[in-house]
């Protein structure tokens, strides 16, 4: 079995023998021939499977006073959980904020609430805005209410942390200028039903 950057590729396999393929053959652009059962195949695979870095595995316990991993009893405690306290190898230390946890205590941290600064969603204001502008356009009369909100929501939110994943601020922009014309909107009638009657 070859092997590429010192990782076997066998977790990839003919399909009708079930012997394994060698990893010069991923990615390679042409159509292998199983070297087994000679079915053709053209096996393609994400680039990082076939480059994959050694992980830690964590410390064999070498002396009988080492203090073992609680959750791999046969490995060496290297740190403590910040978290509960517990033992925990190199294999089990989760590094957060240059802060060492158990991930029993991350999992904790994220339904619980109980680590600070452990962000697993945000409220998207910029769409919010948006929303708060481009609905009253199906419902004229929810707009003297909801113009100023979003409004008020995309200017005060402007410079908040927004979507984990980088995004622009056409939606602030957007409803912004929807906001403002449904408000100038609104003051031209409502200055016109005043002088009418």
């Amino acid at each position: 079995m070859s092997s590429s950057a010192g990782y076997s590729a066998s977790l990839l396999y003919c399909t009708k023998c079930g012997e394994p393929f060698p990893s010069e053959a991923c990615n390679a652009g042409l159509l292998q021939q199983c070297v087994h059962c000679a079915t053709q195949y053209q096996p393609l695979v994400f680039p990082a499977i076939l480059h994959r870095p050694e992980g830690q595995t964590g410390e064999a316990l070498v002396r009988e006073e080492d203090a073992s991993c609680f959750y791999h009893p046969t490995k060496k405690a290297v740190i403590v959980c910040e978290g509960c306290g517990v033992f925990l190898c190199a294999l089990c230390d989760v590094v957060f904020k240059e802060r060492h946890f158990c991930s029993k205590c991350i999992e904790k941290g994220k339904t619980k609430g109980k680590i600070k600064d452990l962000e697993h969603h945000r409220v998207l204001y910029d769409d919010l805005a948006l929303t708060l502008a481009t609905l009253p356009v199906l419902l004229f009369w929810v707009s003297l209410l909801t113009a100023p909100i979003a409004c008020y929501i995309a200017i005060r939110y402007w410079n908040a942390p927004g979507s984990l994943v980088p995004r622009t601020k056409i939606r602030f922009l957007f409803a912004i200028v929807l906001s403002l014309g449904e408000m100038v909107g609104w003051f031209f009638l409502i200055r016109y039903l005043v002088m009418k009657s």
